[in-house]
């Protein structure tokens, strides 16, 4: 079983296959393979050259804009600064123009001095340095050949690179864990010395060499490091932890941080001094020739390596881990453990790592220990969940003002500008939020920053940014001339209207100002002159959130300021008039929120279902008696979702049909067929709130990550789908169980597949418990209760 080839990043080059310590701990010298013995001490120009071109043509063939290469040994610095100067002007001019080169580093640091340290900042080559802690700890294991301790020396050169003029070139330190050492002690002693990183090690082990657990513990490595990361916590995280960032970061749905978790593909190969090619060296501590590819930098090219079935036994991601840790929930932060780690004689390396208990020990420990930090109240509270939704629109918006960078003309820079005055206007900010938070916002943000990006001249963009500002400042009574792009002859103001301004294919521009009690629009250039006077009702300018309107409405009249007398526009349940057609508002009495019916906006075309067309006064009317008598029914029933949406959810669209999932759009908005009695519409109400509020809070959190890369077999389904399909399915079945229980069934079934995946982060979690007490079952039978997880059943891997 193969994915595609994974080009390697990542290069450790062997510049010296000896060393000046004799750490009892090393993988090198220590473990099963000694294949240094019959190396050469030193790597030869001829292996430096060819290094050299095999890197520029790997960089070039797949077209890699950075490689780093990591001088390695035994010592490296026992190379001595001639060679390494050599191998960083050969790497340097092979690769100059071809991809930019990140030199580091590892050492000891016993023979680290000013003289390295100057020729490492002339090529800017990065250092970190092994220290297993305080001087107890680190003469447990580095120590030279004759017992003498090098810590002093360690210490040294940690000083040297503390230095200003040196310190850009510290990566940090590099700590491999001995349980028999305090941890406090051991930490302190690291985060003392005040590095850019920690990064702690487990030691080599295997299922056939297994680490060593002086008290027996399955879980003391966990334990170990937990007792670290509390104190780390404590101290407010002064320094960067490789390990704990990386769990952290899967955790909330991130990526891993190190190699040694987490299932991204490996990309590192190893040259040794003698010109071999070799898997990560690591590998060493399984077996004499692990490592081995049988390749050699001389008659060989990396993409032949990267080809190699061991190689690519460590890039298939999770179908290269055990059935055991496929069926894991922990498998996205663990990964499974380092490849090395999961070696057994009997079967190679199809287990799990040496080290499963710990690694599950340790992942849940920083997850009970950070959950309630980090997770964000969009999920347990309306109110933080719409305010994120405003500012992913505003971080949408601006991303597209920086991508246009300069291209959407003068149009869209007046507005920009005229977009910051009224925000320092006295309510024009918060009218300004109110028309982002419009739900076809979104679907307009959506499509220009697709066509900005794919190229496109933004001729939409332009428009509809000009009439966002206007629409704002009508709403907060601003006299205040906003120019707006039109095409086809129509100007629409989001949330007020469609003003027609021209014939029809004509394009052009309007410029539009407030009066307080509704607007002007004048148009620009030939043809039919004088203002149009848009008159609003006085309820309310603009329908949103906490209208009181009754009726349809609101009313508007239109009336001509100078030439070209039109007919006026009576009111509520009155025909649209020649020049004006509002957005208007559903609202049938009694308790109903006045929805917008937005059956206007040219950004509503974002269901899988096309929209309806204008709909009339009358069947408008009938529509909201309907709906009406649908949110009647959810009170009866529902009242909770009914409260909640009835805060959030401000914007119906009619629909020929009901849609099968959310569409593109913002929060707030929900397509509604215009068929339909009041039990279909209630459901239909039910099912667009909640598919529009799951969107919303993956648009703003991560509730799961690697979707895909598991299927799941569902109670509603004969083929397995991915986990956002499951989850989706959930979360509406959930909501429309509680209206009509029919819904429910398999719930609790599929409640206990979804808590035992591997997918949810931190976030995804708090809202499976939010949905497990929705549904009447907050303790459910699986997770993490009495500290067990049920086995997953219904769990595959999908390979490649």
């Amino acid at each position: 079983m193969t994915g595609p080839l994974v080009p390697f990043r990542e290069f450790v080059l062997k510049v010296h296959s000896r060393c000046d310590l004799a750490c009892d701990h090393c993988y090198v010298y220590e473990h099963a393979d000694q294949s240094w013995r019959t190396r050469p001490k030193t790597i030869s120009d001829e292996a430096v050259s060819w290094t050299a071109r095999r890197l520029a043509e790997h960089a070039a063939t797949h077209a890699l804009p950075s490689v780093a290469v990591i001088l390695h040994g035994g010592e490296p610095l026992l190379a001595g600064p001639a060679r390494l100067r050599r191998v960083c002007e050969e790497l340097g001019s092979a690769l100059d123009g071809v991809a930019e080169l990140d030199l580091r580093i590892h050492t000891n640091g016993v023979q680290l001095s000013p003289r390295y340290l100057d020729l490492f900042a002339e090529f800017g080559v990065k250092v970190g340095i092994s220290l297993d802690g305080d001087r107890a700890a680190n003469d447990r294991h580095r120590r030279f050949a004759d017992g003498r301790t090098s810590h002093p020396l360690v210490l040294r050169a940690v000083e040297l690179l503390r230095q200003e003029r040196y310190r850009h070139l510290d990566l940090g330190l590099l700590c491999t864990v001995d349980i028999r050492n305090d941890p406090v002690a051991v930490y302190e002693a690291l985060a003392g010395l005040a590095p850019p990183m920690v990064d702690f090690l487990l030691p080599h082990a295997t299922w056939d060499t297994p680490p060593q657990r002086p008290d027996g513990s399955a879980t003391a490595y966990a334990d170990w490091l937990l007792t670290v990361f509390d104190r780390w916590t404590e101290q407010g995280r002064p320094v960067p932890v490789r390990l704990f960032s990386s769990v952290l970061s899967s955790l909330g749905g991130g990526p891993s941080l190190t190699e040694s978790l987490g299932l991204a593909p490996t990309d590192l190969v190893v040259i040794e001094t003698d010109g071999r090619l070799e898997q990560v060296d690591s590998l060493k501590s399984a077996y004499e020739g692990a490592a081995a590819t049988g390749f050699d930098v001389f008659t060989h090219t990396f993409d032949e390596v990267a080809a190699h079935p061991g190689v690519r036994a460590r890039q298939l991601g999770l179908a290269g881990v055990s059935e055991t840790c496929r069926r894991c929930p922990v498998v996205r932060s663990c990964g499974g453990g380092l490849y090395t780690h999961r070696y057994r004689s009997a079967n190679g390396f199809d287990n799990p790592s040496v080290y499963c208990a710990d690694l599950a020990a340790l992942v849940r420990g920083i997850e009970d220990r950070t959950a309630a930090a980090t997770e964000s109240a969009a999920v347990r509270v309306p109110a933080e969940l719409v305010e994120a939704q405003l500012d992913l629109t505003r971080t949408l918006l601006a991303h597209l003002h920086h991508e246009l960078d300069g291209r959407g003309g003068a149009l869209w820079d007046a507005a920009w500008q005229l977009a910051e005055e009224v925000e320092r206007t006295a309510g024009g900010a918060a009218a300004l939020d109110e028309v982002l938070s419009h739900p076809y916002t979104r679907t307009w943000l959506l499509d220009a920053l697709g066509a900005v990006r794919a190229g496109g001249r933004a001729a939409l963009p332009v428009e509809r940014l000009g009439a966002t500002v206007a629409a704002a400042a009508v709403r907060a009574g601003l006299d205040l001339p906003v120019p707006v792009g039109h095409r086809d002859g129509v100007l629409f103001l989001p949330g007020l209207g469609a003003v027609r301004v021209a014939g029809p294919g004509e394009r052009g521009t309007a410029v539009v100002r407030g009066t307080g009690t509704g607007f002007l629009v004048r148009r620009d250039g030939p043809g039919p002159g004088g203002e149009l006077h848009i008159e609003l009702g006085a309820a309310e300018p603009y329908p949103g959130r906490g209208a009181v309107d009754p009726g349809i409405g609101p009313g508007a009249a239109e009336t001509p300021v100078g030439p070209g007398a039109v007919e006026p526009y009576l009111g509520p349940g009155a025909a649209d008039g020649p020049r004006w057609q509002p957005v208007r508002a559903l609202r049938s009495g009694g308790a109903v929120p006045a929805f917008v019916l937005d059956d206007l906006d040219p950004y509503r075309d974002c269901f899988d279902v096309p929209p309806a067309g204008r709909l009339g006064p009358a069947e408008a009317g009938a529509w909201a008696a309907r709906i009406g008598a649908a949110w009647a029914l959810l009170e009866g029933t529902v009242a909770g979702q009914c409260a909640e949406a009835a805060g959030t959810l401000t914007t119906l669209t009619p629909l020929p049909r009901a849609p099968a999932g959310p569409g593109r759009h913002g929060y707030g908005g929900a397509g509604l067929a215009v068929t339909g009695d009041a039990r279909e519409l209630a459901l239909g109400l039910l099912s667009g709130f909640r598919r529009a509020k799951l969107r919303a809070l993956t648009e703003v959190t991560d509730l799961y990550a690697s979707d895909g890369s598991w299927e799941h077999r569902t109670p509603w389904y004969d083929e397995p789908v991915p986990f956002s399909r499951l989850l989706a399915d959930t979360f509406e079945r959930v909501g429309l169980g509680l209206f009509e229980p029919r819904f429910l069934d398999g719930v609790p079934e599929a409640l206990d597949m979804i808590e035992t995946a591997a997918e949810p982060t931190i976030d995804g979690k708090q809202l499976i418990a939010a949905l497990r007490k929705e549904a009447g079952d907050p303790q459910g039978t699986s997770g993490r209760n009495g500290g067990k997880a049920l086995p997953v059943t219904r769990v595959m891997c999908r390979t490649p």
